[in-house]
């Protein structure tokens, strides 16, 4: 094999490098950025929405150099990182009466997508001060939700790309490591689900949830315009995550405690169940499994 360089499922082949070299040789004023959109346009590599994959090439490009196979511009701007000094959201002063009754007497949900909007800071802060694992930044495909009985908020939901590897999950798909790395896309993951506290109304958590399976995929495709065929989320051993059964997910296994940042094969954060919620009886076909 003529591989130099696997970057993310891409494979960079010695029949690559001319051509990335040339492309770098006939741009001589050419920032790292131009560089890496030329390239994807060379390549035709796109996201499922069209938009180039810049920040992927721009680390392929960046490890080629590194390995010695080309060599880059000089760096002419580093903006600053907004997630390194990223503030922590703000407390809004809401109206935090309490809401008892049943799900009838709640009436009518409205679900507003508020990433990108003006709701989008009580979001986060909601999350922030009422959430046991708080406020993420989330990267790569996602969605943010809040769901409001009248005028006043009573959940949040955020949804973002799922996992790459996760033992429970992958032997339940029964994927093989090349379908993984094709159709993790149409997974989404549930990484924060908040009911606000002094919202006390029975089987509420579980008919949003169910709400859910029927938004999540319809605005994920609209959105970033390839389609979810899988939801799945994590409980932490302390919450019995009830709702998620309530709603008919699976329960699939744990975790093994080992996060992106484990250098070992021993436990760095507590161990989780792995739930999945299949969107469509053909899941396992639709996701790559013959």
């Amino acid at each position: 094999m003529d591989v130099v360089l696997k970057y993310r499922g891409r494979m960079i082949r010695e029949s690559d490098l001319p051509i990335i070299r040339a492309l770098i040789e006939e741009n001589p004023t050419a920032s790292r950025r131009e560089l890496s959109r030329k390239l994807c346009a060379t390549w035709n590599w796109v996201q499922p929405n069209g938009a180039f994959c810049d920040m992927l090439c721009r680390g392929m490009m960046l490890a080629l150099e590194r390995a010695g196979h080309i060599a880059l511009p000089a760096v002419k701007w580093k903006p600053p990182n907004p997630l390194a000094v990223r503030p922590k959201p703000q407390r809004f002063d809401i109206d935090a009466t309490p809401i008892e009754c049943s799900l009838r007497d709640l009436g009518p949900l409205e679900f507003r997508l508020v990433r990108r909007t003006a709701e989008e800071p009580l979001f986060n802060a909601l999350i922030e001060h009422h959430h046991y694992l708080r406020y993420t930044q989330p990267v790569g495909e996602q969605l943010k939700y809040m769901v409001f009985a009248g005028d006043r908020p009573v959940a949040c939901l955020a949804w973002s790309s799922a996992a790459r590897h996760l033992g429970p999950r992958d032997r339940f798909i029964g994927w093989s490591r090349e379908a993984r790395r094709r159709n993790i896309r149409f997974i989404a993951y549930n990484s924060r689900y908040l009911v606000l506290p002094w919202v006390q109304v029975s089987c509420l958590a579980s008919h949003i949830l169910g709400r859910m399976a029927m938004l999540v995929p319809r605005d994920w495709e609209r959105i970033y315009g390839h389609p979810v065929y899988y939801l799945e989320t994590f409980v932490h051993p302390e919450r019995k995550g009830t709702c998620y059964r309530a709603a008919n997910w699976i329960a699939l296994g744990w975790t093994t405690g080992r996060g992106k940042a484990s250098n070992s094969h021993w436990p760095n954060r507590p161990l989780k169940q792995v739930l999945g919620y299949p969107l469509d009886k053909h899941f396992r076909h639709l996701l790559g499994c013959l």
